[in-house]
């Protein structure tokens, strides 16, 4: 990259923080006025008095402000913007409303299809799981192609929205998982793919000093869905495409934290008998404060595993596939191991809704 390209990624960086940062007050405000805000209820809510959740606005608006300055307007970026247009609506929607599960879940399919279909993003190889094999990845079918990526995209939105329940958690472990995707793309010359990630790093640093514990607001399902969409679909355009001989590896690593917890959610809540979607709390963070952690301790902990994953996917990106393939599979036997303790019938889970930060 030359001289000017750098200067605009820094630039992009702090016009997302400043504009998130001066937006948040703003949307504080806002969310008082039209009702959008987080009354504790039950155990879940680490929270003991009423706190505005539409913070995402924030986040939101640092970032257009950035990718409208220095972002390249191609069909790709386009659609990813159209899409996560469609995602802030529901959200900001849902925040106010609380939209049916469902209808969330179809929104986010179409979300998802309009990247697909308006900007050609989409996961089109995977890696071989056979390493004696001479052809060291899979290219999909467009038929599979399309499936996978929806999947993935929906996915990790939810994921995110999953862990989005202590201050600041969200927020930061977004940030971070932004960080990796962008050094990524700086190392490979993806120049567009490097803006979106610091634009989007810079509205969550923005963010933050409102979000971190004690928390003047939330960021509601408006930032949170926003901020799954906006990874899951900056990881398809950046790091699949770039790298595809080890092409799940770096992704997963990178996006693992939240990927992993909603996964276990998910096998946990089926394994009850309970509806996949159903809140409980049995995350990883619930997991943490209930053995004595303190909110921040507990986020400070998050953000060093995922900073740990990040800088492993980075590494793994100047690898080899089997060194990859190795590192992953510990990865995943070490949280599945997790995930089978995590379904023991001594969990408190209890039918209580999510929290929203």
């Amino acid at each position: 990259m030359d001289t000017k390209e750098i200067l605009f990624l820094i630039l992009t960086f702090i016009v997302a923080f400043a504009f998130s940062f001066a937006a948040t007050p703003i949307v504080y405000r806002l969310a008082f006025k039209i009702g959008a805000i987080d009354v504790p209820k039950d155990s879940r809510r680490m929270h003991k008095k009423p706190i505005p959740r539409l913070g995402g606005l924030a986040i939101i608006f640092g970032f257009t402000v950035a990718i409208c300055c220095f972002g390249q307007l191609t069909r790709p970026l386009a659609s990813i913007l159209a899409g996560a247009a469609i995602i802030a609506v529901m959200g900001v929607v849902d925040d106010c409303k609380n939209l049916d599960a469902k209808l969330k879940f179809v929104i986010q399919i179409i979300a998802a299809l309009v990247v697909i279909l308006g900007g050609n993003i989409r996961i089109t190889v995977l890696t071989n799981p056979n390493i004696f094999s001479d052809n060291p990845y899979v290219v999909l079918p467009d038929w599979i192609s399309g499936v996978t990526t929806i999947l993935w995209i929906v996915f990790i939105t939810n994921a995110v929205n999953f862990i989005d329940g202590l201050d600041g958690l969200a927020a930061g472990v977004s940030a971070i998982m932004s960080v990796s995707l962008v050094f990524i793309a700086v190392r490979i010359g993806e120049y567009s793919v490097a803006i979106i990630g610091l634009a989007l790093m810079g509205a969550c640093f923005g963010f933050l000093p409102f979000n971190f514990n004690p928390a003047k607001i939330f960021m509601g399902d408006t930032g949170s869905t926003f901020l799954g969409f906006m990874l899951a679909t900056l990881s398809i355009q950046g790091v699949f495409k770039s790298y595809a001989i080890i092409s799940f590896a770096v992704p997963l690593l990178i996006l693992g934290l939240p990927l992993f917890d909603a996964l276990f959610a998910m096998i946990r809540r089926i394994y009850h008998g309970q509806s996949p979607m159903k809140a409980d709390r049995g995350h990883l963070h619930h997991r943490l404060i209930d053995m004595g952690f303190s909110q921040k301790q507990t986020v400070f902990i998050l953000y060093a595993i995922s900073g740990i994953l990040g800088i492993t996917a980075v590494i793994l990106a100047e690898s080899g596939t089997l060194r990859a393939l190795i590192l992953l599979i510990c990865v995943l036997l070490f949280l599945v191991i997790e995930g089978v303790r995590s379904t023991s019938p001594n969990d408190n889970d209890e039918d209580n809704g999510d929290t929203k930060h």
